[in-house]
């Protein structure tokens, strides 16, 4: 077999959607080319922005580090980290020291936030709590805020996550079977807020399947934290990433065509079927919510926190 690129012998890959055989230097150049592409496509940078990423020191996100540090690199952008420690016993810990060396190696402001000290709790201490919600649920939304706050306090501009295109078909699918069209209108490459508080997120890596950043950063010789958390297969988002990889082994292309089709309707989604929220202040926190209590305090409040 020779790459279908450049002709050479060492392939290392497959690609599912195109057959495409690569080496590794054309499959490295595929992958940058193609996060490229999107953030042009999509707009998801501006001259002069200061992003945020998400770095959890895992493969996704030390992939969207990589590849926008391209973009500060050609004075576009300037970059900044946060890492959140959830507080997961013999897990967590060794993704926030990746994190910081990868941050130390760019030469860029990196931060480190924790749910126990901005909410006296930590994930390990609510999945003992009896009729929990679910690992999830809390930390999706706790992270949220947490980071939205850390990017105004670090003047970031945009929020990047390292969502991949797995992320997004679960995420897609998981709303389209709980009926959530709020939360469907809300995906995308890109998200924005009426209320000024919210720092706009974007998602570079959409296109991309976790197979291949997972090959991406070993390609490059990239430090990350291989480990899985070790409550995602007690998840909902974890009984439906089973089903649709199931799906993929006899149907190879469906992961983008689900894609393709919600990027399709997303805007009639978003236009009929998202509430308009009254944006106004958390009485608990402060901060932007649609109730009185923002999601964050109103699970502080059911957990007695």
């Amino acid at each position: 077999m020779q790459c279908s690129k450049c002709g050479n012998p060492k392939v290392i890959i497959k690609k599912e959607q195109s057959g495409q055989l690569l080496c590794k230097d054309c499959f490295i150049e595929s992958i940058e080319k193609k996060v490229i592409k999107t953030v042009r496509k999509e707009k998801l940078l501006d001259k002069g922005d200061k992003v945020l990423v998400a770095l959890s020191g895992g493969k996704d996100s030390v992939t969207t580090l990589e590849i926008l540090n391209s973009f500060r690199k050609m004075h576009i952008i300037d970059l900044c980290a946060v890492t959140v420690d959830e507080g997961i016993a013999n897990y967590r810990q060794e993704g926030i020291d990746i994190a910081k060396r990868h941050a130390e190696r760019l030469g860029i402001e990196h931060k480190v936030v924790s749910l126990k000290e901005d909410y006296g709790i930590t994930l390990d201490e609510i999945m003992q709590r009896p009729n929990h919600k679910g690992s999830c649920s809390y930390c999706g939304v706790f992270r949220r805020t947490i980071i939205n706050k850390a990017a105004r306090e670090m003047g970031a501009t945009k929020i990047a996550t390292g969502h991949n295109l797995d992320d997004e078909v679960q995420a897609i699918m998981m709303n389209y079977l709980e009926g959530n069209t709020d939360n469907l209108g809300k995906l995308g490459a890109k998200t924005e807020s009426k209320a000024e508080e919210f720092t706009v997120k974007i998602k570079p890596l959409r296109e991309i399947p976790e197979r291949e950043i997972g090959l991406y950063v070993v390609a490059k010789d990239l430090e990350v934290h291989f480990d899985s958390c070790p409550y995602a297969m007690q998840s909902f988002r974890g009984e439906v990433s089973e089903v649709i990889n199931q799906l993929a082994e006899k149907h190879p292309t469906i992961k983008y065509s689900t894609l393709r089709g919600y990027d399709k309707i997303k805007n009639v989604v978003k236009k009929e079927m998202q509430k308009e929220y009254n944006h106004g202040r958390c009485k608990r926190c402060g901060e932007p919510a649609a109730n009185e209590l923002c999601k964050a305090c109103s699970f502080l409040e059911e957990l007695g926190v």
